[in-house]
């Protein structure tokens, strides 16, 4: 199989399974509804406006203009890479990483004009000519859903500063989307050193 195939179906699964479960949850959970599946795994509904794993980072429009130029800038790169012959390994993280930026970004793009506003009481719809979008072109919300807290606790009393604080490992919340990044990157510095050593020594 082609590279450039490769690179264009990983692409296309990253888009389409994380439209589908943002799409899902959007239009059937309130906003911070929860689902538990076990204690350490649950489906929570929340929105940010920011970036990976909720964070917060500047103006929304500066933020979605800089993403859109990320996106365009790397899928260049990866276009570059196809035709020089780069290996394998080094386009599948590559493809993991535009790919979820890239679904992350439809929903800043879209979805403030596609569905109505999410609330703690009501479900989102699709939006139409009785029922307005919730925000904008390029101001829309990201949608996150996997909550994963896999050790809770409560530290001892007898602690300096932390003592009696409520403790979670790994309380972000994210989507499909944030976790092709994080595991192409993860692939990347682990596998691709001497592709990474390359762009940093040119």
């Amino acid at each position: 199989m082609k590279k450039s195939t490769v690179v264009i179906l990983i692409c296309t699964a990253v888009l389409i399974i994380d439209q589908v479960i943002k799409i899902m949850v959007k239009t059937s959970m309130t906003l911070h509804e929860q689902i538990y599946i076990a204690e350490w795994m649950r489906i929570l509904f929340i929105e940010n406006n920011g970036m990976a794993f909720g964070m917060e980072i500047g103006s929304k429009i500066v933020l979605t203009l800089f993403r859109i130029v990320a996106i365009s800038l790397l899928t260049w790169y990866i276009v570059r890479q196809i035709k020089q012959g780069a290996r394998w390994i080094y386009l599948v993280c590559l493809s993991l990483i535009v790919s979820g930026a890239a679904g992350n970004i439809i929903d800043c793009l879209f979805y403030g004009q596609l569905f109505t506003v999410s609330t703690d009481f009501t479900v989102a719809t699709w939006a139409d000519e009785y029922s307005p979008g919730y925000a904008p072109l390029l101001m829309g919300k990201v949608v996150d859903m996997f909550y994963f807290p896999l050790v809770s606790f409560y530290w001892p009393e007898w602690l300096p500063w932390i003592g009696g604080d409520f403790f979670i490992f790994f309380s972000p919340i994210f989507n499909f989307a944030d976790a092709a990044i994080s595991v192409g990157f993860i692939l990347l510095l682990i596998t691709c050193r001497r592709e990474l050593n390359q762009i940093r020594w040119k």
